[in-house]
């Protein structure tokens, strides 16, 4: 797949707060969450909730949450190619919380600021990337993986959930990703919802986080999808609706859950692409570019696929302007 060309670079959380503070070890055992904030650097150590660095590092990335268990091998691949690159900060967690609370506006993580001008900003919904167009703070976007939804169960399937449709039985009890900062859920899980005739019977039409839109049936999560395997283990949830590739995840660590395939169109194939671009303020221009460019090479695209991403098409591995409304 072709690199991205140099020559385009000159183109180119509520648990999170109520003043956007949050613990960057809280939940690390049950959700992983103290992956949500790592410092990669050269000579392989991986540190975690170094927010400082998101200052100092050579490459500064703030990315959709669900990549998180892709990231020390392509970190690791990365900076074995660039080796003048010496520390590359990454998060992962909700890319809406990412723009609307890290970059629109001062954010802090255990009572440090973040940086709001990241070298890169990774979403799942393009119109993270409009409006970030819209400020004059992006330009450029490119496409580098796909993903779809599945649901999540426990081990054996021991409620026989056969398929989407059946988030609507009354005798199931789910964990759902919130309408209000997660992407999966707020922009294609919602959509599904309603293709199928369930949204209302599902969510009662409430929309909020940390809290039951049900009562004792339908739980939104407080801050990540990577809530639901938990609270499936914990026999406090049936059913969950995640990415392929958090069921990916989840078995390869030998967790005691399991995926239900959801058919297309209902899984959202044909819409969830990973847009990433380079801010216009960004200070490591250059080493942003060497990491587009090595997104379009076949060992990263084998990377995301390993995990149970969709490899990008050529096309979609190249730079283009962020469509305008």
């Amino acid at each position: 797949m072709p690199h991205v060309r140099m020559v385009l670079a000159a183109t180119c959380w509520a648990v999170l707060m109520a003043a956007t503070s949050v613990s960057a070890t809280e939940g690390t055992k049950d959700a992983g969450l103290g992956h949500d904030y790592r410092s990669f650097h050269a000579d392989g150590r991986v540190e975690y909730g170094k927010i400082e660095d998101s200052y100092t590092a050579d490459l500064v990335m703030y990315l959709a949450g669900n990549q998180f268990m892709v990231m020390e091998e392509l970190m690791r691949d990365f900076l074995s190619r660039n080796p003048d690159i010496r520390t590359v900060y990454v998060e992962t967690i909700p890319p809406g919380q990412i723009l609307k609370q890290q970059i629109l506006e001062q954010g802090e993580i255990d009572g440090k600021k973040t940086a709001r001008n990241p070298d890169l900003f990774a979403s799942v919904n393009l119109g993270h990337l409009k409006r970030l167009r819209k400020e004059g703070i992006m330009h450029d976007y490119m496409i580098y993986i796909h993903n779809k939804l599945e649901l999540m169960v426990a081990k054996g399937n021991p409620k026989h959930i056969k398929g989407p449709e059946d988030l609507a039985r009354d005798d199931l009890v789910l964990s759902l990703p919130n309408p209000l900062t997660e992407g999966i859920f707020k922009f294609y899980g919602s959509q599904m919802l309603k293709d199928l005739g369930i949204y209302e019977k599902v969510t009662g039409g409430k929309k909020c986080k940390s809290c039951w839109a049900i009562p004792g049936r339908v739980w939104f999560t407080s801050r990540h999808h990577r809530e639901t395997p938990a609270r499936i283990e914990a026999g406090q949830a049936d059913v969950g609706i995640v990415w392929t590739t958090e069921v990916a995840y989840a078995k390869a660590q030998g967790r005691a859950v399991e995926g239900v395939p959801i058919p297309a169109p209902y899984n959202m194939a044909d819409k969830v692409g990973y847009a990433i671009g380079i801010l216009k303020p960004a200070r490591n221009h250059y080493n942003a570019v060497r990491f587009l460019s090595y997104l379009g090479t076949p060992t990263a695209q084998d990377i995301y696929a390993k995990y149970g991403f969709v490899k990008a098409t050529d096309s979609e591995l190249k730079l283009k302007p962020i469509p305008v409304d």
